[in-house]
């Protein structure tokens, strides 16, 4: 009772006044086993099937970035969910797309947003991009105890600069570990598909448009080739979610925008099942 006296009443002063802009480390000094990773899993017999987000792809143009995905989880060799979404605002520029346990995935994320808003608040200014980036390396870093079990989080972050004026894309392991990707990077069991669609498909040049398009070839070629990737469901109405980040902030494409987009890629794969071709040279 003492120390709420000295705060509002309510709350003890040491809430009152954190000494770190880190959310995360104001969260281990008070109440560690809020963390994900610190968390003891329960003892178990066997092998446990959890849903798992699968497929992220990401592509730089002049401007800007494009982060998109799949929208299937899967448990084992089950469709766990057909309409996940896997792709989330970080802040005004720059956001996340999950692969991995999904559950774990999106309360990373979740915590994620909520440490780059406390840093803003508490500093009144906002991370750098490359600030950004570290932090959620940090953040996969915690959860290693998880993944060690099974339970990994693989996420791919995408942003734009407003420093260098230009898109930046990051990719991570298990440990944390980052590596900045340039043009393109796809991570989720459907990756490798993805990553050879887009590397023959990528220019430099590509507008915002003919990105978009890019990226839902690549959604598409990995759904092709990999069952825990989900393709445009015409039927449901369940399409990728493909998100844009400019100068302007970040934007989800409506669903009319990514239907259209989607429903001409399928009317040009009934002429051409493997998509579009590269030139030779």
């Amino acid at each position: 009772m003492e120390a709420n006296t000295r705060g509002t009443g309510r709350l003890p002063a040491a809430f009152l006044t954190p000494g770190s802009s880190s959310f995360m480390d104001f969260l281990s000094d008070h109440s560690p086993e809020m963390l994900p990773g610190k968390r003891v899993l329960p003892p178990v017999q066997g092998h446990v099937e959890a849903p798992h987000g699968t497929t992220i792809v990401a592509a730089t143009f002049p401007g800007g970035v494009v982060l998109a995905g799949d929208r299937r989880a899967t448990m084992g060799n089950m469709i766990a969910q057909r309409d996940i979404e896997k792709v989330f605002p970080a802040d005004e520029y720059s956001a996340v797309g999950i692969a991995g346990t999904a559950g774990l995935a999106v309360e990373m994320v979740k915590l994620f947003q909520l440490e780059l808003e406390h840093f803003e608040k508490v500093e009144g200014t906002t991370l750098s991009l490359e600030g950004k980036a570290n932090r959620l390396s940090t953040m996969i870093r915690g959860n290693l105890g998880m993944a060690m079990q099974g339970l990994a989080v693989v996420p791919l972050f995408a942003g734009y600069d407003v420093d260098r004026e230009k898109g930046r894309i990051f990719s991570y392991d298990v440990t944390g570990g980052r590596s900045e990707e340039h043009g393109f990077a796809a991570t989720g069991s459907g990756s490798i598909f993805a990553r050879g669609s887009m590397k023959k498909l990528y220019r430099e040049d590509l507008t915002e448009q003919e990105t978009t398009t890019l990226v839902i070839q690549a959604l598409y070629d990995a759904a092709d080739d990999d069952s825990a990737t989900g393709g445009p469901d015409m039927a449901r109405r369940i399409f990728p979610i493909v998100t844009v980040i400019t100068e302007d902030g970040f934007r989800r494409l409506t669903e009319a925008e990514s239907s259209e987009l989607a429903r001409s890629i399928l009317e040009r794969r009934l002429e051409q099942p493997d998509g579009p071709r590269a030139s030779l040279l």
